[in-house]
């Protein structure tokens, strides 16, 4: 009779089309309306006219479900880099923040999702979270002529201007400001791990440069990024 009842079931998810990518479809355009705080399994599955278990039979959890958000957002980075303009690191860099930024504008409250959110490793920066992102930012500017030193550099003031002028930009959008979420232990939930036991096999730059990753250059990048911004204003108050 179980055997029945389940069979029955599983035919009635594939005549709803139900599956993993339709889920998380699903769960953005619930956090474009509601916000990520808004999101439950349950109104997800009323969103998706099933019951909410169903839904564990693609995602373990919420936060799982977040963390698949958050993938499918960066998923959309690289196929939006303008090939035309990134055959320099300038039009690289141009063309990579515009990418990111896309993901702002057009979803404002799931970005700070993408700037807040655990990345890969603590020695990663958001919101370039994803092993796969950093790994190609890390190798194109290596590719490009810089050195181990100035390709960090230059990650971490990137990431930084991207984190800072997005968050502010989502939240003049609307996006909430409330406190980060932390990460429920859900089981099989693919949570990433605060230790930075993470496997590098398949990202050989990022392995390359982890310990330039992994230096705490904190007061000396705001003290570079202070000055620059008083000489920029001292220039625009000269003129």
């Amino acid at each position: 009779m179980a055997a029945t009842t389940d069979a029955a079931t599983e035919r009635s998810h594939a005549s709803k089309g139900l599956d993993r990518a339709v889920i998380v479809a699903a769960a953005l355009r619930s956090i474009d309306q509601h916000g990520s705080q808004g999101l439950t399994m349950r109104g997800l599955g009323q969103d998706l006219g099933v019951e909410a278990m169903s839904l564990y039979r693609y995602v373990s959890g919420r936060e799982d479900l977040l963390e698949a958000v958050v993938a499918s957002l960066l998923e959309e980075v690289h196929p939006k880099l303008d090939d035309q303009i990134t055959g320099t690191w300038q039009g690289y860099l141009q063309a990579f923040a515009h990418a990111v930024r896309r993901i702002a504008v057009d979803h404002p409250a799931a970005f700070p999702l993408v700037a807040t959110r655990h990345p890969a490793a603590p020695w990663l920066r958001p919101p370039l979270r994803s092993l796969e992102l950093v790994e190609d930012f890390l190798a194109t500017l290596s590719g490009f002529g810089f050195t181990d030193v100035q390709v960090v550099d230059t990650y971490r003031a990137f990431s930084g201007f991207l984190l800072g002028h997005l968050l502010l930009e989502a939240a003049v959008r609307g996006a909430g400001t409330s406190p980060v979420e932390e990460p429920l232990d859900e089981g099989d939930a693919p949570i990433t791990n605060a230790d930075g036991q993470v496997d590098l096999s398949g990202s050989p730059t990022v392995a390359r440069f982890r310990a330039l990753l992994s230096e705490d250059k904190s007061a000396d990048e705001f003290e570079i990024s202070l000055e620059t911004l008083l000489d920029r204003l001292e220039m625009a108050f000269a003129q």
